[in-house]
């Protein structure tokens, strides 16, 4: 049974969910994660449609039935995916606070 608390995150994986909070199709995902990162992170696409089919299998995203665009497959995050997201940020943001408080640092 698919769950909302897989654990922590590859950076990647996240990236690809919070591109798919909107439909999109792969090129579009590689062209939103590095928007989101700055540049930072790139994605080729052996890396993005091996994820695409993990993800499918898991239940966080599906394609999208009758997208606008049938040679180009769409996807977008599901309600499950949406919940993962959620807890990959309620995870990080306790990493965070415990780093700050630890380290006694304040956000620069």
């Amino acid at each position: 049974m698919p769950t909302a608390t897989p654990g922590p995150l590859t950076e990647t994986v996240f990236y690809i969910l919070l591109a798919l909070s909107t439909p999109l199709h792969g090129y579009g995902v590689m062209q939103r994660v590095s928007e989101l990162s700055e540049g930072r992170v790139s994605i080729g696409p052996g890396t993005l449609y091996g994820a695409f089919t993990s993800l499918t299998e898991k239940d966080w995203i599906v394609p999208v039935v009758g997208a606008a665009n049938d040679r180009k497959k769409e996807y977008v995050l599901t309600d499950l995916g949406r919940d993962v997201v959620h807890a990959e940020l309620v995870r990080l943001e306790e990493l965070l606070r415990n780093g700050r408080t630890i380290a006694n640092w304040s956000t620069r």
